[in-house]
């Protein structure tokens, strides 16, 4: 992570001192290194009766981020990003020291928005009395199946660090997107569970040109794999149509859509049919059901989902997701 010393050693053309203590200016855009610093600033927006929009993000900014921003800009008077490599979300054997640190490229992307604040802080200011003694946020029923069995503790850092972030910057309402469907959810819940005031979005998943969900970790595939991946997009879009088309076998079709992938050369992590808001295994009643997949690439772990609305008789894939 880059530290306060280093960001100030770019050029000088690209950095000047804000108003606020603590507060650092790149392409007009102020970036905060401490909650103290955001709270003051924030503090004075709301009293100016200003609404504030948030996207925590952990950097290496791909056009699925930069949706997002544009979501909250679309809906709020104040943007407010940050980015934080949380360590405490990574398991072992994990790349938290791989993970792709693009600073000064995020911070002109973010500035290119219109996002008007960078929340950046280092690792002590999340966690002062180190993440050992630090305090958990638990959702329990939600985050020990799909990812989580594959990641165990993985959302209970998303979770904890989420709530502070939330806490810290206290949003009028929180962009996330739909790719991360699990987390998504599990943050709703927190979200009610915990009487949090802000109004949590979810945004469509942006994908590429062969229907690839965007990804930071898109970076880790292999040339000669690259052009393959767009598998797991397909094979989950095939179950949804089957489904769509009256098929209510959830097992058997979890099964078929294993084989497909396997058989396109890929390790399979899961793939499950689940209702949309609880994530329990989907019901033939279901009105709303998500079919998620995970599987592993050589360089990456990938995961995707699309939904259905069973109650409309209608496929659909990534809508705007808005929960009062």
């Amino acid at each position: 992570m880059v530290c306060r010393d280093e960001l100030m050693a770019f050029p000088d053309q690209l950095i000047s001192r804000g108003e606020v203590m603590d507060a650092t200016v790149m392409h007009n855009m102020k970036i905060y290194h401490t909650i103290s610093g955001m709270r003051e600033v924030l503090g004075a927006e709301r009293k100016a009766g200003k609404t504030v929009g948030f996207v925590p993000t952990m950097g290496n900014l791909h056009e699925g981020h930069l949706q997002l921003i544009r979501l909250a800009r679309e809906n709020c008077d104040v943007v407010v990003a940050s980015i934080f490599v949380n360590p405490l979300q990574f398991g072992l054997n994990e790349d938290w020291e791989k993970y792709p640190r693009t600073f000064e490229d995020d911070v002109r992307k973010l500035a290119g928005e219109g996002c008007d604040c960078l929340f950046y802080p280092d690792e002590n200011e999340i966690y002062p009395n180190g993440m050992a003694d630090q305090t958990r946020v638990v959702v329990p029923t939600m985050t020990d199946i799909l990812c989580g069995a594959s990641r165990p503790g993985h959302f209970e850092g998303v979770t904890t660090v989420v709530s502070k972030l939330l806490h810290i910057v206290q949003p009028d309402k929180a962009i996330f997107g739909i790719k991360d469907f699990q987390q998504l959810a599990v943050i709703r819940r927190m979200v009610e569970d915990l009487c949090i005031p802000v109004d949590i979005v979810g945004a469509p998943i942006a994908r590429d040109h062969d229907g690839l969900a965007l990804s930071s970790r898109n970076s880790f595939l292999l040339d000669d794999e690259r052009s393959q991946v767009k598998i797991l997009y397909e094979t989950l879009c095939w179950c949804r149509e089957q489904i769509a088309d009256g098929g209510r076998d959830f097992a058997l079709l979890e099964e078929l859509a294993t084989e497909k992938l396997e058989k396109g050369g890929f390790r399979v992590d899961y793939v499950s049919i689940r209702n949309s808001k609880s994530l329990e295994r989907a019901a033939h009643d279901d009105k709303e059901v998500t079919i998620l997949g995970a599987m592993y690439a050589s360089g990456a772990r990938l995961i995707d989902n699309v939904s259905l609305d069973l109650g409309l008789s209608a496929a659909v894939e990534g809508q705007f997701n808005h929960v009062e």
